[in-house]
């Protein structure tokens, strides 16, 4: 077995495991299993013979096992691994550090993205359709274990299985019949959501009752693992009959309750709603109506204060025409409505009641940042003020995904009254938080490594190289150690 030697200034390179590194491959003979409610048993009892052998502690000689080939393009350089396939399904292994990790630094940070691109010879076109692959960064003792694996939804397990794009994904869709009553066939697999993706690709929840949910925009797409193991436990799925095909990627997660948004794309509006933690129950808190257009804005995220729950309302609004089409569109699965306006709208946590509506100049955002409530001398709330990354109402950021136009925006909603809210940009140099930033960086040679930033200065105060380059990532959470 040929070694690889990292240079390390606190950790020794521990022994390494890949899995079988054919992404194709999965084990597609264990069904999905349906989580309902309480706790999944995180402790295995048995061995699994695809984590055997898997190093948790240095053991002499240390070594890790050496990656495949780099990639490379036409010219014969390294290509960007951020935009290719993850090069095997799983990896564990410890990673040499270079600097030092604070040894109060104790937890896991869980990142999740696409980071499969090919099924059998087809290749995607979207970022957001790879399949989803889960990265595990465990910190103890200053050391740091670095794991991957594959989400096992319906739509990977279906895809490895029959070599082809099951379910619709965010801009493709399976390869249409010619039979003619398949347009009906598809309408009608469409409306009741058994052809939507279940590819939960987006983000990375922490529950407060300690389970983790990797989420995407449809419903369905909402599954369980075990963050320890990356092991996909199965589909986290809703006690209520609230339905809904889609909601927000981005909930607003607390120890004590989970909120999310319901678009209803039947009757223009947003469903506001809270699930306990320990639940799989959805209470409705209350609703927003949409102020124009013929289907509700897209929301990717929202923000929420002390008090309330603000709902964006933009002009790039979700398309049922485009939602049915086999090929892509311009603007995917959605269109834009500049003549329609743009909204927020207030609604009162306590008694679910909207507070304000007011429009604000066009905008195209995908997340926002913070929120808070502004008071007067009196302790009267007078305005919410909301930041977001906002794309300068451009929606070409949904091809390009790249940062080029973005700033940061602040809203500032009025709640005396007034029908128009104001949107300018907002960003204070001067912030700093506390503690630590981590990342995970896409080199350009190919290679790979997580980055840990002092949280005040943003210096780099440790790095730990990869034993090969990963896909981008989208989103990630942080569990604490118990």
């Amino acid at each position: 077995m040929a070694s690889l030697t990292f240079t390390t200034t606190i950790a020794a390179t521990t022994a390494a495991k890949a899995f079988p590194s054919d992404p194709i491959r999965s084990d597609t003979s264990r069904p999905t299993t349906k989580l309902n409610r309480g706790l999944p048993n995180m402790k295995q009892t048995t061995i699994d013979p695809l984590v055997a052998g898997v190093a948790t502690r240095p053991p002499p000689p240390a070594y890790v096992l050496s990656p495949p080939p780099t990639e490379t393009d036409h010219h014969g350089s390294s290509k960007l691994a951020a935009w290719s396939s993850v090069r095997q399904r799983r990896w564990e292994g410890e990673l040499a550090v270079d600097g030092e990790i604070p040894l109060w630094l104790n937890g896991t940070y869980l990142r999740n993205g696409p980071g499969l691109w090919n099924v059998g010879d087809h290749g995607f076109r979207h970022l957001f359709d790879g399949l989803a692959t889960l990265v595990r960064l465990h910190f103890t003792n200053s050391r740091l274990i670095m794991s991957h694996r594959q989400v096992e939804s319906e739509a990977y397990v279906s895809a490895m299985k029959h070599n082809k794009l099951c379910f619709r994904e965010f801009s493709e869709v399976p390869t249409p019949t010619t039979n003619p009553l398949s347009f009906l066939s598809d309408l009608a697999s469409l409306l009741s959501g058994a052809s939507l993706t279940d590819n939960a690709n987006t983000g990375v929840v922490l529950l407060g009752d300690g389970r983790v949910v990797c989420l995407t925009e449809t419903t369905k797409g909402s599954i369980v693992i075990d963050p320890e193991t990356l092991e996909t436990l199965g589909r986290f799925e809703y006690s209520d009959g609230l339905g809904g095909l889609v909601h927000s990627a981005h909930p607003i997660v607390t120890r004590a309750e989970f909120l999310t948004l319901l678009p209803d794309l039947v009757r223009p509006g947003y469903t506001v709603v809270r699930m306990e933690a320990g639940s799989n129950e959805r209470r409705v808190v209350g609703r927003a109506d949409c102020r124009a257009g013929p289907t509700p804005g897209w929301v990717h995220s929202f923000p929420v204060t002390e008090n309330y729950v603000i709902v964006p309302e933009m002009p790039l609004r979700y398309s049922a025409r485009n939602l049915l089409r086999a090929e892509p569109t311009p603007l995917y699965k959605f269109d834009w409505y500049p003549e329609n306006g743009a909204y927020l709208h207030v609604m009162c946590k306590r008694t679910g009641k909207i507070v304000a509506s007011v429009e604000v100049p066009l905008f195209v955002t995908f997340h926002f940042i913070n929120a808070y409530e502004e008071r007067d001398e009196e302790g009267r709330v007078t305005a919410i003020v909301a930041d977001c990354c906002e794309h300068y109402a451009n929606t070409e950021i949904l091809d390009q995904l790249r940062l080029r136009n973005l700033r940061v925006g602040r809203f500032r909603i009025p709640l005396d009254g007034s029908p128009k809210g104001e949107l300018e940009a907002a960003l204070d140099p001067n912030e700093h938080g506390r503690g630590v930033v981590i990342s995970i960086v896409s080199d350009k040679n190919g290679e790979g490594y997580a980055l840990i930033l002092d949280g005040s200065m943003f210096e780099e105060i440790a790095r730990a190289k990869f034993p090969y380059g990963l896909p981008y990532g989208l989103h990630g959470c942080w569990v604490p150690k118990k």
